[in-house]
């Protein structure tokens, strides 16, 4: 095969590896978010609503601060199967790909270069590690007069993918700023 033509394909397949680590390493990033959210309920009621809500999705109140009428709750976040094998199977084509370049590149070692494959459980163990860990949801309630009436309005530090969910089931509103 021309010299350019492997050169330009093991650069390539390297910047993919490259980009395929970083995937990996991204899969466990923290996505905590800040949030404010509101409701039409009176705070007494939506209080009740995110306790039986946070409580259904195994959270745990774990701080109350009644001077900031701030709520704690934490939870254990397991990780996914399918997401650890999906990473390992991807990590596996990836250096695959690198070391069936590698072996075009340098043919006398090219067999020595498939052992890097068995290193592709290491991506699904590291997501493994550290994606399973606690969670925490601060709530912060505040009263603001609307009209007539009052509406609720609760601050949320939370991960984002948990934000989405409880906006979903309590049919909460982001507050227009």
């Amino acid at each position: 095969m021309n010299s350019t033509v492997s050169q330009s394909t093991f650069l390539l397949t390297f910047l993919l590896s490259v980009g395929l680590f970083f995937f990996i390493r991204a899969s466990t990033k923290d996505r905590t978010e800040v949030m404010q959210l509101t409701s039409e309920q009176d705070e007494n009621t939506l209080m009740a609503a995110l306790k039986e809500y946070f409580r259904s999705r195994a959270y745990r109140v774990s701080a109350v601060d009644s001077a900031k009428n701030q709520v704690t709750f934490e939870g254990l976040v397991s990780p996914s199967w399918f997401l650890a094998i999906f990473l390992t199977i991807l990590a596996a084509v990836g250096l695959g790909c690198l070391a069936l370049v590698l072996s075009m590149l340098l043919p006398d070692f090219g067999q020595f270069f498939l052992v890097i494959i068995l290193f592709s459980p290491l991506s699904g163990l590291l997501y493994w590690k550290k994606s399973g860990r606690l969670e925490k949801v601060s709530l912060k309630m505040e009263n603001i007069p609307s009209g007539q009436n009052f509406s609720s309005t609760i601050t949320v530090t939370a991960h984002r993918d948990e934000l989405a969910e409880l906006q979903r089931a309590l049919q909460l509103k982001t507050l227009d700023t």
